[in-house]
């Protein structure tokens, strides 16, 4: 190229480079009008971010807040942009999106499967963990339906590193007890399984064939149907500020319907004590009712709280006098339920006394979205009274979410 095409390529590049990254900025505008503080999650349309920064869809842009500094985003499997927004009261806050690469985000959300653990699929955000369990675990025979919760007083994540500590030592205190080292395998025991407290939470929620915190079940002949663990997963998000999954149950059969499968999905965001479940049956051809709620342990029977769209419980852990501390659960129902209610068993076994359920009049076809979730005494929610006002105010938050415009 002989230097007069050079110089005249070089000025058209020039020219055409300003025209893209030039494209107008974005700015995201939350609203609070409610009269407490707000912070949470808040969502836009990707696709309108996109069109808006006038550049092509799955290229990078930065989210700056008004002090002008970069903050964490995430795209969501169904095209969402989450922007972890604060708001004082009857305020607004102010979000710029413009082209360009990120710097590295801070994780504050994330799960993954873990088959070395019977195919445990456990998450954890900012305050809390849970986990389901798999189909590994269901061909042992051991009965564990629910949803378990594992408290964290930490907001950095550490459910993987748990894992690894328990998991990576079982062999080493199994070698010390054949050679009849009692007491060096029992403290290592101590020192490394997840349900002791190292400074950082630990796991002590009994669950077993129960709803745990906030499983569904159909109701047959007054009686609850849970289908197990479930057959297969889908990560569908996964941080830094959602998780969502997907999880798929296997057939069985209830009253006239037979081969009816259950499916989930559950997202955790960053900053929540609450996960939001979606249900659905495929297959069900009869209304039937439908329940979620928490499992009832025989220690304490009288920790429930029942309002007309939540039931709450203070539990007392699986060793309440040893442990004194609480783990606060429940399930908030903010599109409403027939009544909440108590079903107890006659005969209560392992521990198990019942359970408080909102109660559902499901319709076949019908997508049912609820949240459950949990806090910690001895973390961000110190007493019941406590953990009645935080699902209050959660569920008055669902109902009048924060108002976001692009413009």
């Amino acid at each position: 190229m002989n230097k007069s095409k050079l110089f005249c390529a070089l000025v058209f590049g020039s020219m055409l480079a300003p025209f893209s990254a030039n494209a107008e900025n974005v700015t995201v505008t939350v609203a609070n009008n409610s009269s407490i503080q707000r912070q949470e999650l808040v969502e836009v349309s990707v696709d309108d971010v996109y069109e808006r920064l006038g550049i092509k869809k799955g290229e990078q842009f930065i989210v700056k807040n008004a002090l002008g500094q970069q903050v964490a985003y995430q795209v969501t499997y169904d095209g969402k942009l989450l922007i972890d927004a604060s708001v004082r009261p009857n305020g607004i806050a102010d979000f710029t999106i413009l082209p360009g690469s990120p710097k590295p985000m801070k994780t504050f959300v994330c799960g993954r499967q873990y088959p070395e653990r019977v195919d445990d699929i456990a998450w954890e955000n900012d305050r809390t963990a849970y986990r389901v369990y798999g189909p590994a675990l269901q061909r042992t025979g051991e009965k564990a339906y629910g949803i378990d919760v594992w408290v964290k007083n930490t907001p950095d994540l550490e459910v993987a590193k748990r894992y690894e500590t328990e998991l990576s030592n079982h062999s080493k205190i199994e070698e010390l007890r054949k050679a009849g080292k009692t007491e060096e395998a029992l403290e290592m025991q101590q020192e490394t399984t997840y349900h002791f407290d190292h400074g950082y939470g630990l796991d002590c929620y009994k669950v077993g064939p129960t709803l745990g915190c906030g499983a569904p079940a159909l109701m047959d002949g007054g009686e609850m149907v849970l289908p197990y663990c479930y057959k297969t997963y889908k990560i569908l998000d996964n941080g830094p500020l959602r998780f969502t999954v997907q999880l798929d149950y296997n057939p069985f059969s209830i009253g006239k319907d037979n081969n009816v499968v259950e499916h989930r999905i559950i997202s955790c965001d960053k900053g929540s004590n609450f996960n939001e479940m979606t249900v659905w049956y495929d297959g069900l051809t009869t209304p039937m009712d439908m329940v979620a709620g928490v499992v009832v342990h025989s220690e304490d029977t009288e920790s429930v709280i029942y309002g007309n769209d939540y039931v709450l419980y203070a539990d007392p852990t699986d060793n309440p006098e040893k442990q004194n501390f609480q783990i606060y659960v429940g399930v908030l129902f903010p599109n409403g339920v027939k009544s909440t209610k108590a079903i107890m068993y006659e005969n209560p076994s392992n521990g198990n006394s019942g359970h408080g359920v909102g109660v559902v009049a499901y319709q076949p076809q019908m997508k049912y979205t609820y949240y459950f979730g949990s806090a910690w005494s001895k973390n961000d929610v110190r007493t019941l009274n406590e953990w009645k006002l935080r699902a209050e105010e959660t569920l008055n938050a669902l109902r009048a979410p924060l108002k976001v415009t692009l413009k």
